[in-house]
């Protein structure tokens, strides 16, 4: 059996506006009500936030008129209200009117990202008034994007060195179990036990995501019979119709000669070259 170990990286800092330079037009709202809090004894009216989030939004769309909507602009906020914005709200934050909450910022699939947004994160994360960067991926050693380099995760080493990484183990038996039944339960399916230790061992062999994939179908079989609790021969006809990848991957080596076109090597390795697919 295949096991993939998907790392998660973490890093305590990153822009607060990041996201707002990513999404300018639909985003301040959000991270000025998340980013600012006045206390109780403050003096500033409590639709504080509404009233600058309202100038962030449709300040600069203001200037550009009507027309702004055919050519497709998004309407960038400007720099100058960028730079007064965050100047006042630094200043209510050391007088103690308002107070910087941080976020959480969640990157998946981060190996998709070229070095150019590396580049950007990494100057990001030098920033004092950040939230937590989370990013996560299931890659190994693989290419950086945008450049000819190979690094862990395929992420630059000098990004990853401000990083915590932390890992993630395989599935044991039991918890493939407990994960199966959950399953059930959300899905409203009712099954014996033995059909459960069957679809727990095809877990175990093949990978959860199939087996949690088996459910419902195992449950629609069980209607076709017409009856009320999914039983192992129904797990076990479920299983032959719809394939895992190992034994699709299987089929396609061995029959590889009938399809149109077809890349993988033709001799006696099948089974080796199968493995190394899968890998």
């Amino acid at each position: 059996m295949t096991h993939f170990r998907c790392s998660f990286l973490v890093s305590t800092v990153v822009l607060p506006f990041l996201l707002l330079r990513l999404f300018p037009a639909n985003l301040n709202v959000m991270e000025i009500n998340r980013s600012c809090s006045c206390n109780s004894n403050s003096s500033l009216p409590p639709d504080f936030c509404f009233h600058v989030n309202h100038h962030l939004l449709f300040s600069s769309f203001r200037t550009q008129g009507f027309l702004a909507l055919f050519t497709g602009d998004t309407g960038e906020i400007r720099a100058e209200v960028r730079e007064q914005i965050d100047t006042k709200v630094a200043e209510w934050r050391e007088e103690g009117k308002a107070e910087i909450v941080p976020g959480v910022l969640f990157i998946d699939e981060v190996h998709m990202l070229d070095i150019e947004c590396f580049s950007f994160l990494n100057r990001a994360l030098e920033n004092e008034m950040a939230p937590i960067l989370v990013v996560a991926t299931n890659r190994g050693i693989t290419t950086i994007r945008g450049t000819n380099y190979k690094s862990p995760h395929g992420i630059p080493i000098d990004l990853l060195d401000r990083l915590l990484i932390i890992t993630t183990q395989p599935y044991t038996k039991d918890e493939i179990r407990k994960i199966l039944d959950i399953r059930c339960q959300e899905e409203d399916v009712e099954m014996a036990e033995e059909a459960k230790a069957l679809l727990t061992h095809i877990g175990v062999e093949t990978s959860l995501r199939y087996a949690i994939h088996l459910i419902t179908a195992a449950a629609l079989a069980c209607q076709k019979r017409k009856g009320k609790v999914v039983e192992s021969e129904d797990i076990t006809r479920v299983y032959n119709l719809f394939l895992d990848v190992k034994r699709s991957t299987q089929y396609l080596m061995e029959y590889q000669e009938q399809y149109m076109f077809n890349e993988a090597p033709i001799g006696d390795g099948d089974e080796d070259g199968t493995n190394a697919m899968l890998h």
